[in-house]
């Protein structure tokens, strides 16, 4: 076993990449109306940014999975949020929408197989009885970028542009890289692992119904959250501390979320799944109901952000379903997820383009979250038709 110390370090050396991916990913939303406002375009337009990141985690996750079956997670990861860091850079200076879709397509290629990967490690570095602990750790990281860093950020971005985000970004994410490389333990992988074991996930019917409950019905989240910070400007007059405290409320939803998941989880994979895509589904049609008051608005965000925890239930059911190929089904878990964050901007998007009004995001929301449902219920009929695939359902 490694030294206590060395786990430690490791472990928050990969979080800290964690909340770098964090901040990226959801203080570009945030900020949405500024970079739409400095390019001259529509908010619908702007948010092709956010759909061309998550369109990049889609393709990376398992792409880069696959291909780093046999490279040292040390030396993997590394390489992954370096890359990530990069790309950041490159966002912060494009003078034009189109080359900042590019960049962000490009800095979401590493996103699942980063997380993906990371939470892997830190179950590999502690004893069976404290693996979970490690990869909450991990997702910490995540977790704290909604609470602080996309606040901090929307707020810095407010003060000193759009682009100060992306450069704060590129700072956290090559720390982590450095840190990475000087705590992780350079293991040699598992002599069994290959391409081909890896892509074996992929003939697992009960793996593709998983990860389609979360690309449809997460996609719920995303259509609201994605134009919170302009539809607050366009139908409010909140104050402009208003708009980050309402993506800090979104983050402390999701940290309340995530324990209260992990007990549902534990109760029922299907059941704690749809316990949350009903939440969500009831939530959005609330925020639509209170659109223009936006002390009720964030109190929905809040409530909207406690559905987040939907991953921890369908994470566990893609372990017990997986077999040997952990690695892909969990970055093909974030691939799905992001599938949903390119997903919901775009349904809502058209929305807003058809003249609907901000309130139909809210719409969209709900109607993702039933066909999350949906899904869901075609993966529980399938679990009960084949039982092989229904371990702990």
């Amino acid at each position: 076993m490694y030294e206590e110390r060395q786990v430690r370090w490791t472990i928050i050396s990969m979080a800290v990449g964690a909340f770098a991916i964090g901040v990226s990913e959801f203080a570009a939303m945030g900020l949405l109306p500024y970079y739409a406002m400095d390019f001259g375009v529509s908010e619908p337009t702007a948010g092709h940014a956010i759909s061309g990141y998550a369109l990049g985690v889609v393709i990376g996750a398992p792409v880069l999975a696959v291909l780093g079956a046999r490279v040292p997670r040390k030396t993997m990861l590394a390489a992954l949020i370096g890359f990530f860091a990069l790309a950041n850079m490159l966002a912060a200076l494009m003078p034009a929408m189109l080359p900042l879709t590019v960049t962000r397509v490009l800095a979401g290629l590493p996103h699942g197989a980063y997380l993906g990967i990371a939470m892997l490690f830190a179950a590999d570095l502690l004893p069976k009885g404290r693996r979970a602990a490690g990869v909450a750790q991990v997702m910490l990281g995540l977790t704290l970028a909604n609470v602080v860093g996309v606040p901090a950020a929307g707020a810095i971005g407010q003060a000193l542009g759009w682009r100060s985000c992306f450069v704060i970004v590129t700072a956290i994410a090559l720390l982590s890289a450095a840190m990475i490389l000087r705590h992780a333990p350079l293991e040699q992988p598992d002599p069994k692992a290959s391409p081909l074991r890896e892509l074996g996930a992929l003939r697992n019917r009960a793996v593709w119904l998983t990860l389609l409950v979360g690309a449809v019905g997460f996609g719920g989240v995303f259509a609201v959250y994605s134009y919170l910070s302009a539809a607050m400007l366009a139908t409010t007059q909140a104050p402009g501390w208003a708009i980050p405290m309402a993506l800090s409320a979104f983050g402390i939803g999701a940290t309340l979320g995530n324990m209260v998941a992990g007990r549902l989880a534990s109760w029922s994979r299907f059941g704690g799944a749809l316990v949350l895509l009903a939440g969500m589904a009831v939530v959005t049609l609330i925020y639509m109901a209170v659109m223009g008051n936006w002390p009720l608005m964030v109190a929905a965000i809040l409530a909207l952000g406690t559905t987040a925890g939907l991953v921890i239930p369908l994470q566990m059911r893609l372990m017990d379903v997986a077999g040997e190929a952990q690695t892909l089904a969990a970055t093909l878990n974030h691939a799905a997820f992001n599938f949903a964050n390119a997903l919901g901007p775009y349904v809502a998007g058209l929305a807003l383009t058809a003249g609907y009004g901000w309130g139909s995001t809210g719409l969209v929301g709900t109607a993702l979250a039933c066909g999350g449902i949906v899904v869901l219920g075609i993966a529980y009929l399938d679990a009960r038709r084949t039982p092989a695939h229904a371990i702990c359902a």
